[in-house]
């Protein structure tokens, strides 16, 4: 199953390559930026549907002109308008109530191997496209998933009173022929546009489908503002807002330490350990207290350690564009700043940890313990392979990824859960969540890398994805010169380069993407187990957050 959900996300993501239609905002970014002031104009105004057609190019056409965007999007902000103002009602009304309704054009049309009967599509489950998946969910939480075109057999239902809200994908003129029977029969619904209309082979914004596939209003984090959240946590690392938690300096090595754990950074680890507490608690938009800010610190104080030993294990000299903490002090300050980091972070788990149970505590640095074991076997994997570097497989290159990664993932996740009093299954959950979501930062960072000119400038030397792949398919002198890359810096050499044309010309680049897609799905199926729907809800548009930054409009690297 894994090769043939590859093969679904490579289907994909070659669709999503082709423009949209004109009517579509074109990029990925710019969509994103219309549904967000679209759900905060709905909020903003109390919108309360159903709405009348006219009523929604108002709206529509209001949101547009204060975004500055172009009129033409008019009938895609018109759904987005629809969007939010039913989706209040549509998470109250349960799963077993709802129908998903997909067109059969998401499906590959020549390697299907589903049969169409009367009512549509039965898939097959071969995995070949996103449809399997979706309607694996889908039935899984209790929908009536149908693959078909028009709306009679979706208005029997209805009719029977066996269906009560609908989560539909269709093109946009169909779309907006629906509204006024939507308007007339005031049925809840949330629909997902084709980017592009055609009646095969048609592509979507699957990160929103499944957001509505999964909306529930027990997921009390729907209303939560995490990019308010992430600001928040981001400001937790001022210098000011550290020095009144951890108290006020008062050595040469607290400076130093101090100094490199406010710099620069994404601060997704810490986020990630707020938000698992969060979920759990009767308002996640609540504050959150202290303890869960030393937990959050010291997920970043290990973290910040391990960069600090990764840049002189890997000879680094810049890290978040400024010297490191060896070039700037030195090796032997470097190295006792580091352990000086860990020292503070199990000192600040153990500070959240003693107002708990003995038996929370004890987990919590089982769970910190456990994570800093693995993140040095992961490191020590590529160390050993720095002393005589040789080709790698993919899935070699993939295993030292998640080793090096997921441990880190699973300890910010595992801290704020024990710290709420999750139990095993959700540790378990957030294993697999963690190994997945691992993973595909990492591809991430190699994607980000290896389009970054700036990027690896210290010529060090890493296992590389993309040179794995591009030796699999390569033969001959390609072969030769992509095997010789692995013995030199090569992202610094001059036949740089040429070894990108090489890689590109190979396809690497594209099979690096869909693996990202891979794992990055294989996440959000990990996420199916949980029974917390705010902690599932929340992940999920984490998720979202943290790869949407992948959009070619917005990419940048992401210095962790």
């Amino acid at each position: 199953m894994a090769d043939t959900r590859t093969a679904a996300w490579h289907t994909m993501q070659a669709r999503m390559a082709k423009p949209p239609q004109p009517d579509v905002p074109p990029t990925r970014a710019e969509r994103e930026r219309l549904l967000r002031a679209v759900q905060d104009y709905a909020r903003a105004e109390r919108l309360v549907p159903p709405m009348s057609l006219d009523e929604l190019r108002a709206h529509a056409a209001t949101v547009l002109e204060r975004e500055g965007m172009d009129a033409e999007f008019k009938r895609f902000a018109m759904v987005l308008v629809s969007n939010a103002a039913w989706s209040d009602t549509l998470a109250g009304i349960p799963y077993n109530r709802r129908l998903l309704l997909m067109p059969q054009c998401l499906r590959d049309a020549e390697r299907c191997e589903g049969k169409i009967d009367e009512f549509g599509l039965v898939c097959a489950h071969c995995g070949r496209c996103p449809i399997h998946d979706l309607q694996t969910e889908a039935e899984r939480l209790g929908y009536v998933v149908l693959v078909a075109e028009g709306t009679a057999v979706v208005t029997s239902l209805i009719a029977t009173g066996q269906i009560e809200a609908i989560v539909g994908v269709s093109c946009l003129s169909v779309l907006e022929r629906v509204f006024p029977f939507m308007e007339a029969g005031a049925v809840p619904g949330v629909a997902i546009p084709l980017l592009y209309d055609g009646c095969v082979d048609t592509c979507v914004e699957l990160d929103w489908l499944w957001d509505a596939v999964q909306l529930t209003s027990d997921d009390r984090t729907r209303r939560l503002d995490i990019d308010a959240l992430r600001a928040d946590v981001q400001g937790w690392f001022a210098p000011a807002a550290l020095d009144a938690l951890l108290g006020p300096t008062t050595s040469h090595t607290e400076r130093i330490a101090r100094e490199w754990l406010a710099r620069a950074g994404k601060r997704w680890r810490p986020f990630l350990g707020v938000c698992a507490f969060q979920a759990f608690q009767p308002d996640p938009t609540s504050e959150p207290p202290d303890d869960v800010r030393r937990l959050a610190v010291a997920i970043e104080c290990f973290h910040k350690a391990s960069l600090v030993h990764d840049d002189i294990e890997d000879n680094d000299a810049l890290r978040y564009g400024q010297p490191t903490v060896h070039e700037a002090h030195g090796i032997p300050v470097a190295l006792n700043v580091g352990d000086f980091l860990l020292g503070e972070g199990y000192r600040l788990v153990a500070e959240a940890a003693g107002r708990q149970s003995a038996q929370r505590a004890a987990e919590m640095l089982r769970v910190a313990a456990e994570g800093h074991r693995s993140l040095c076997v992961g490191q020590g994997e590529e160390l050993w392979w720095m002393r005589e570097p040789q080709p790698l497989t993919p899935e070699q290159v993939l295993d030292i990824f998640r080793q090096k990664t997921a441990p880190a993932f699973e300890v910010a996740l595992a801290l704020g859960a024990v710290h709420a009093g999750a139990d095993g299954d959700v540790a378990r959950a957030l294993a697999a969540f963690s190994a997945a979501l691992g993973t595909a930062y990492q591809i991430r960072d190699e994607l980000a890398d290896f389009s970054t000119e700036a990027a690896k400038a210290d010529g060090a030397m890493s296992p590389s994805l993309l040179l794995a792949l591009g030796c699999e398919r390569a033969e001959g002198d390609l072969k030769e010169l992509l095997e010789a890359a692995w013995r030199t810096p090569w992202r610094t050499s001059a036949t740089r380069p040429e070894l990108e044309r090489v890689v590109d010309h190979l396809g690497a680049t594209d099979a690096a993407r869909d693996l990202l897609e891979t794992h990055k799905q294989e996440a959000i199926r990990a996420l199916r187990s949980l029974d917390n729907a705010t902690l599932k809800g929340l992940l999920r548009r984490v998720i979202g957050r943290i790869f949407n930054e992948l959009d070619p409009e917005c990419q940048h690297h992401d210095p962790a």
